[in-house]
């Protein structure tokens, strides 16, 4: 009897130290995995972008169906990434995980072995489906596994940087892949990256329980999907149509209605699928507002400099990407100094609107591109001085918008941040098409229309986004620098609990 009064507390003693030591030993890796299944997501925002006119004669579409491979994705996913968040607080973050990574993975193949264009947009749609259950997952599981603030600075650093850098990835990728492959392989690359995250996740995470068991809010999913949904579509209406549109007037005043009314429905109702304590802290509040604006920014920015870089400069796909990689660069050093050493000590106050000017900065040099400006000279340093910016931007607006939050709540939380950056995303995608065709047009007003004049006309559109998008981002540093609060976060001891690992 003794000895087994002895023997049996050493042993589960030591299977619970054990446990936990495993546990806080792969929380490397598991960033690991976690940034992997994130960088797929982001890739696909632009990978597939490159790729769409070899698509289109391959599959011969018409151009202005083009357009629907990437609304189908955006739709899809920005539609759903709150019910995705909330699905996986439900069924657990692993599991939301692995169905996310497989079920995009099976999409991508689906979407590589399109034979006509039906297929191709189904494909995509799907892709977005499990990617909105997927983003909130990795994110949540990054709030949940790094609660030690110096640890959280470094994975916020790098999860930021990816976030960040992700878009201007994808060009490269998908500029090397369309060039010396296929256009199929922009989407079959996403299996290799489903392989090893799924593999990874099945290794590393430990099977978490839902964390919540609330009955789902079937009133507030159905606003807040139909009218992200109405959302999203009538500004992608809008930048193949115009503003003016009945279709994309209509859709604007449907998300209206719903919108307002999913957020009197979460108020009022005692489970809400978004609780509006997770948006109302002012940090948080202020956070995802940068994230809005920088969502925004940043789409114009690749799409605008990408087209200078091509058409005017000559650019290959694949030297378009490779022009890029000094902002990722430097994007990647600021997210790691701004999270991992500034805002432990003096909060994101000060960080996200500087960066949002510095950024600005970066913008206005932009400016003064013409039809004989070099990349050397005039694109390299904007871009260093761009990247600067979003890495002070992005990455503390990332972990001030997921930090403090309760466990349960991780998922909508993380949910909402990729629902700011993919909504940002849609606005700056159509504004600033229109913005670019009004300055063109605006030019060429009294002038010849002579090859000249026109080429003087485009890049005229391009510098005319900068400029907007520096404006964008000077007055979204005033807004967040009323809406943040002064100080170091400071959060209550267990707001967070480590339950994803």
């Amino acid at each position: 009897m003794a000895a087994m009064k002895i023997e049996e507390p050493p042993v589960l003693k030591g299977d619970a130290e054990t446990e936990e030591e495993r546990s806080h030993r792969r929380r490397w890796w598991i960033l690991a995995v976690l940034g992997i299944a994130q960088l797929m997501v982001i890739l696909d925002s632009t990978v597939v972008n490159i790729a769409l006119p070899t698509a289109q004669h391959a599959l011969h579409f018409s151009s202005a169906d083009r357009q629907w491979i990437v609304t189908a994705y955006s739709l899809a996913f920005g539609s759903l990434l709150l019910l995705g968040g909330r699905i996986s607080d439900y069924i657990g973050r692993k599991n939301a995980l692995i169905i996310g990574l497989v079920g995009f993975a099976l999409a991508s193949a689906l979407g590589g072995f399109s034979v006509n264009f039906t297929m191709l947009v189904i494909a995509r749609s799907i892709q977005g489906v499990f990617g909105a259950l997927l983003a909130p997952a990795v994110l949540a599981l990054l709030t949940t596994t790094f609660n030690d603030p110096a640890e959280r600075g470094k994975a916020f650093g790098i999860y930021g940087a990816i976030a960040g850098a992700g878009g201007a990835l994808g060009l490269l990728l998908g500029g090397a892949l369309t060039s010396y492959a296929s256009w199929r392989w922009t989407l079959f690359i996403n299996l290799i990256f489903a392989i090893i995250g799924t593999t990874g996740a099945v290794l590393l995470l430990r099977r978490d329980r839902g964390t919540d068991n609330d009955p789902l809010n079937w009133s507030g999913v159905l606003t807040a999907t139909v009218g992200l949904f109405a959302l999203v579509y009538g500004f992608s209406h809008a930048e193949t149509t115009t503003w003016s549109n009945h279709y994309t007037l209509g859709s604007f005043a449907v998300a209206a209605v719903l919108l307002i009314s999913f957020v009197r429905i979460q108020t009022r109702t005692k489970y809400p699928l978004l609780p509006m304590r997770v948006i109302a802290d002012r940090n948080r509040g202020g956070a995802l507002f940068a994230m809005l604006l920088g969502g925004s920014g940043m789409f114009g920015v690749f799409l605008f400099l990408t087209y200078y870089l091509q058409e005017t400069l000559g650019f290959s796909p694949v030297l378009t990407g490779v022009a890029f990689l000094p902002m990722v660069i430097a994007l990647s050093f600021s997210a790691q100094i701004s999270n991992i050493i500034l805002l432990p000590r003096v909060g994101p106050r000060p960080l996200i609107p500087a960066g949002m000017v510095v950024a600005a900065g970066g913008l206005f040099w932009l400016t003064k591109l013409t039809i004989t400006s070099s990349y050397i000279s005039d694109v390299f340093p904007a871009l260093i001085v761009l990247g600067l910016g979003i890495g002070f931007m992005f990455a503390p607006a990332i972990n001030t918008a997921t930090y403090g939050v309760e466990a349960h709540d991780a998922g909508v939380a993380s949910a909402s941040v990729n629902t700011a950056q993919q909504v940002g995303g849609s606005i700056g995608t159509a504004l600033f098409n229109t913005l670019a065709a009004s300055a063109a047009t605006s030019f060429l007003v009294g002038r010849t229309l002579t090859h000249h004049n026109v080429e003087l006309s485009t890049v005229h559109s391009y510098t005319a986004v900068f400029g907007y998008t520096a404006m964008l981002f000077l007055g979204g540093a005033v807004v967040t620098a009323l809406l943040l609060r002064s100080g170091a976060p400071q959060v209550a001891k267990g707001d967070v609990v480590a339950v994803g690992h």
